[in-house]
């Protein structure tokens, strides 16, 4: 039975992911903050921070895992610009102190560093990027995931590791914290529904276009680089298809059960902001087989029946 460590494997997609590992016979290893996740259970667990070195080298110590998955980390954009140190801190040396410990303990072991493609930075309309094009950072976590990037990419080349990076484009689903653009929609729409305040959903900026994938298609695709992604690459995870947000909001909308009346609200845009990203995902199909196949209006489906769910809770 592969054993396999997950680092923030409380988080979002850190249970989608222990959940599809789980049903193929894995033995999932747990380290982050906090409990761990009730569903799938644990083979292991192990509470720490990702900057405390002694408590990561024994997380990955005790599991002996043959497979590393580091999803741990600061992963807001927008609150990075609150706390841009402590984003830097969480993604960039947490990305080092699980390297060091891998390097120490499990040298044998294919890691896979999940990043962003919000580190590419701003791209023309109409394009798709792939994993050659440079970094553009705009916001601290996207320089934090793209410094994460690189000293993956050094530290690997360094010491031989087995070392895959993914650079993952927006991603949603059932389960998602409402900071993100989706959940919040969602759980507002919810409300709304439920009859709690007025009729009004409040956005950010809707005049940008992204790449949205659904999670459960996502933790597939890092299965898969597990599998057969090659050691020293980098992919792009994502759809290859553009939606605008202002797009999104309307085929959401008219899935509420009530009227909604829909508001731009200042506190939720960004100080800075990408006007367009999609990325290109050939290299993960052409290695892999990997493509996103959930379609967006499911996954819209998936995260307001969630949070309908919670609404009547």
């Amino acid at each position: 039975m592969p054993r396999v460590l997950i680092s923030g494997v409380s988080g979002f997609v850190g249970r989608h992911l222990a959940s599809a590992l789980a049903a193929r016979g894995d033995a999932c290893h747990g380290f982050g903050l906090g409990d761990p996740p009730a569903d799938p259970p644990l083979a292991g667990w192990r509470a720490g921070d990702m900057l405390d070195a002694d408590a990561v080298a024994a997380a990955v110590a005790a599991s002996r895992p043959d497979a590393v998955v580091h999803l741990a980390g600061q992963s807001s954009a927008a609150l990075s610009f609150e706390q841009p140190v402590e984003t830097y801190r969480a993604n960039a040396l947490g990305t080092w102190t699980l390297l060091d410990a891998v390097r120490r303990h499990a040298r044998d072991a294919r890691v896979l560093i999940v990043g962003s493609g919000e580190a590419y930075g701003p791209q023309p309309d109409g394009s798709r990027v792939a994993e050659e094009a440079p970094f553009r950072p705009v916001s601290p976590y996207a320089l934090s995931k793209a410094a994460a990037d690189s000293l993956s990419d050094a530290f690997a080349k360094r010491h031989g590791l087995k070392v895959i990076r993914t650079r993952s484009f927006g991603h949603t689903g059932p389960g998602q914290s409402p900071t993100f653009a989706v959940p919040s929609f969602a759980r507002q729409i919810a409300a709304i529904e439920a009859g709690d305040g007025e009729a009004v959903l409040r956005v950010g900026n809707l005049e940008v276009t992204r790449d949205l994938t659904d999670v459960r298609d996502v933790v597939k695709a890092y299965v898969a680089l597990l599998e057969r992604g090659r050691p020293g690459a980098a992919y792009n995870v994502c759809r290859g298809e553009g939606v605008r947000l202002t797009d999104l909001v309307q085929r959401m909308v008219a899935r509420a059960r009530r009227p909604i009346r829909i508001e731009v609200d200042p506190a939720r845009v960004r100080p800075a902001d990408l006007p367009y990203l999609v990325g290109d995902p050939t290299a993960i199909a052409r290695d892999t087989g990997w493509r996103a196949a959930t379609p967006l209006d499911a996954t819209l489906d998936a995260a307001l029946e969630d949070w309908r769910g919670r609404a009547r809770r």
